[in-house]
């Protein structure tokens, strides 16, 4: 009974989200589109002729808006999912965390990555510590991933969950860039505990 009220407490909450009505009129998949629509504006982080990969892409709202940013560049989109396609994207299916998938895509870059994007979070529990751990081990596996392949002014961006893990994400991101920033965006709902770090120029 109480997994059925919070699905309709989940319905309605859509339903009511002026952001969700906005995707569907602008064609994208999800409402995060928005998110990453804000941190571009804020952090001027795209621009035509660069490379980006999206980890944890699905359903493909980020690399569909990269896709319209990024003129003549190259979008690696990964996920455990199999995706629709999108113009001027590859997609690589399968578990980021996994060492083969890592060097499948290090196979498809000729030079350093300008931008490595991480939408990632774990199937939440409920259990609100946990989920910030556990996506806090994705976002910093994303991080130490782009220090491979980033250029020396890269930018890599990742959502993170505030929470115990919080500060050693950051900690993490000072340590492999140069500036680091956390934002959360206006389109980032107000109960959510996520937020977004921005991290610039490879030490």
């Amino acid at each position: 009974m109480k997994k059925n009220k919070i699905s309709k407490n989940w319905i309605n909450k859509q339903r009511r989200d002026a952001y969700v009505r906005q995707s569907k009129v602008d064609g994208y998949r999800a409402r995060s589109a928005y998110k990453l629509i804000e941190i571009n504006e804020k952090f001027k982080v795209f621009k035509g002729g660069i490379s980006v990969i999206d980890i944890g892409a699905a359903p493909g709202s980020w690399s569909q808006y990269a896709s319209k940013v990024v003129k003549n560049g190259t979008i690696i989109s990964i996920d455990l999912k199999k995706m629709e396609k999108i113009k001027n994207t590859i997609q690589i299916v399968g578990d980021f965390t996994e060492r083969n998938i890592q060097e499948k895509i290090k196979t498809n870059l000729n030079s350093p990555i300008d931008v490595v994007m991480s939408d990632m979070a774990v199937n939440t529990t409920g259990i609100k510590d946990v989920d910030a751990i556990q996506t806090g081990e994705l976002c910093k596996e994303a991080m130490v991933f782009s220090k491979d392949v980033i250029s020396e002014k890269g930018i890599f961006i990742a959502k993170i969950f505030m929470g115990r893990s919080f500060n050693e994400i950051v900690a993490l991101g000072k340590k492999i860039f140069k500036e680091v920033k956390v934002f959360k965006p206006k389109s980032s709902r107000k109960d959510s505990k996520e937020s977004f770090i921005i991290c610039k120029n490879l030490r």
